[in-house]
């Protein structure tokens, strides 16, 4: 299965251009308005990174103008966030009462379930940038954090934006290395980097220090379970202690966000289970020892655990993969 499609308009008659990037784009992003003073001649380049749920591009376009309004929201919504690193050129886009214009080296977050007016500015070239798209659904923030930044200007030079950035453009451009198992483990570390740039402009702008001090505490008790998801001693005790807080704190900070620390906890087991059950580099692995590397000591708890989440058992679901 390919995971790169490149799309080149030198490769097609002038006249064809326009609209086979027209069509191009609302297949394979979000469906839009878009209009260009270079309908004429225009130029476009892109590399799409399909990983599954997570979609990487690289894109470089002539200077345009695009809408999505509510109608088309009503249409077709795939309720996915879309974080645009531009890299040459600027963006400009209104969305949720925001105007904001991001040049090379910042970044913006859209909603697709929201209404947007953008425009692209490349002056005699071709405006350039990098593009992630996801389902809102797999982004671990809370949605009204995620409004607090959505049509934002985020730095994409400081230390934690550069990571992202770099790691992006990186990405992209060894597209045609990569395998289909690579696919699954490179789109976690996409969306681990993302979250944690989202979550580090969350700290540094909330307005409100409880607010600030409440979101950074869970953050960092989320990246302690993530390092400990493999100790079958994990619970929510061990992780109060370990972060000096009441075993009531801890479960308040989990319930604000509607779950429990438990269920987290199983929540990220289990997927990590799936991730290694899908590789194909872990054949010769049991499913026992897989479910053991990541804190399941009963073999049959995490069988039913797993059908539970997954409607199959571990060894249908690695017999069923491509």
């Amino acid at each position: 299965m390919a995971l790169v499609t490149e799309f080149r308009t030198q490769d097609l008659p002038v006249a064809e251009r326009f609209a086979s990037w027209y069509e191009l784009t609302a297949g394979a992003f979000t469906p839009s308005l878009i209009r260009s003073d270079h309908e004429a001649d225009f130029r476009a380049n892109a590399r799409m990174l399909d990983l599954g749920e997570v979609q990487v591009s690289s894109l470089a376009y002539s200077s345009l103008e695009s809408r999505r309004p509510a109608s088309m929201i009503r249409a077709s919504d795939p309720e996915c966030l879309q974080l645009l690193v531009t890299l040459r050129g600027s963006h400009r886009i209104l969305q949720g009462g925001r105007d904001t214009t991001s040049g090379p080296g910042e970044v913006v977050l859209y909603d697709t379930s929201r209404p947007w007016h953008g425009w692209a500015a490349a002056g005699p070239d071709t405006v350039e940038g990098v593009m992630v798209q996801f389902p809102r659904v797999l982004l671990p923030l809370p949605a009204n954090k995620i409004r607090q930044l959505t049509g934002l200007r985020l730095s994409g030079q400081e230390p934690m934006g550069a990571l992202l950035s770099g790691y992006l453009v990186q990405l992209t451009a060894g597209a045609t290395t990569y395998t289909v198992a690579d696919g699954a483990r490179l789109a976690t570390v996409t969306l681990d980097l993302v979250t944690a740039f989202l979550a580090h402009h969350l700290e540094v702008s909330n307005p409100l220090p409880e607010r600030t001090h409440r979101n950074a505490q869970l953050l960092e008790i989320r990246a302690f379970i993530q390092r400990h998801l493999g100790d079958p001693e994990l619970s929510p005790s061990v992780i109060a202690a370990a972060h000096s807080i009441s075993l009531r704190s801890l479960h308040r900070l989990f319930g604000d966000q509607g779950m429990t620390v438990s269920g987290w906890i199983r929540t990220r087991r289990l997927e990590l289970c799936r991730r290694d059950l899908a590789d194909p580099l872990l054949n010769a692995r049991p499913v026992r020892a897989i479910a053991a590397r990541w804190g399941f000591t009963d073999p049959a708890h995490f069988s039913r655990a797993f059908r539970a989440a997954y409607g199959r058992s571990p060894q249908e679901y690695r017999r069923a993969r491509p």
